[in-house]
């Protein structure tokens, strides 16, 4: 399935071979990452940033919370959010910090690069379907700072049915729709004449397998309102 080709492509996961120092969870729609984080620190034994602010993934986060029945204040930073999911999930507070102003996963990145002054490992979580550039987006703010290591976790490699979630009988995240739309206009900023260095400059070049950008292609056609060309 196309869809299953590209949303594997971007739900990037590294293995983990270094000792992480810093866990760096990124708000999104997607409750299922925070549960991720909480093991995460509990494997690692490292304290989490929660990068996020008021975006465009935010109303989806409230319905989700919402549609979940949680109690949780909504129309808050995202990082707000995630942080009371922490605790619930027993993170102490102590090890939870936010960052509460970024609006996009290249801010996420910018803005965490003026918290962090020394060289350390980060393993980032992020929404799946955004895994793949926001590691990129990590590694241009990054840059100037050697000996970071950056590990990408995606916290569910996404299930597609009838609806995209995490796995037969869980709850939705996305309907079919909205997610075909969201795996194809990832494809297009990851190309070099978009958000790559011949375009918007936000990312350094990524090389996007042959086997992806055909199953994109092959989307735009089904989809023609959701993508464009790379």
């Amino acid at each position: 399935m196309d869809e299953d080709v590209i949303a594997r492509y971007l739900a990037r996961r590294d293995p983990v071979d270094h000792p992480v120092e810093l866990i760096v969870l990124m708000g999104s729609a997607v409750l299922e990452s925070v549960e991720v984080a909480a093991e995460a620190y509990r494997v690692y034994s490292a304290p989490i940033l929660v990068s996020g602010g008021i975006g465009h993934s935010t109303q989806y986060l409230d319905d989700a919370v919402r549609r979940r029945g949680l109690d949780l204040a909504t129309g808050r930073p995202e990082s707000h959010v995630f942080r009371d999911l922490l605790l619930r999930y027993g993170v102490p507070a102590k090890e939870v910090s936010v960052e509460d102003q970024s609006t996009n996963c290249g801010e996420n990145a910018e803005f965490t690069r003026r918290i962090i002054s020394t060289p350390q490992t980060l393993l980032l979580i992020q929404d799946p379907t955004m895994q793949r550039r926001t590691h990129a987006c990590f590694e241009r703010s990054f840059a100037d700072l050697p000996g970071t290591t950056l590990l990408s976790q995606a916290p569910l490699i996404p299930w597609i049915g009838d609806q995209v979630s995490a796995g037969p009988d869980t709850p939705e995240i996305w309907t079919l729709d909205r997610f075909c739309s969201l795996i194809l206009g990832e494809i297009h900023r990851l190309s070099p004449d978009v958000y790559g260095p011949q375009g918007r400059n936000f990312i350094d070049h990524i090389d996007v397998p042959g086997e992806v950008l055909a199953a994109y292609n092959r989307l735009v056609a089904a989809y023609p309102a959701s993508g464009r060309h790379p």
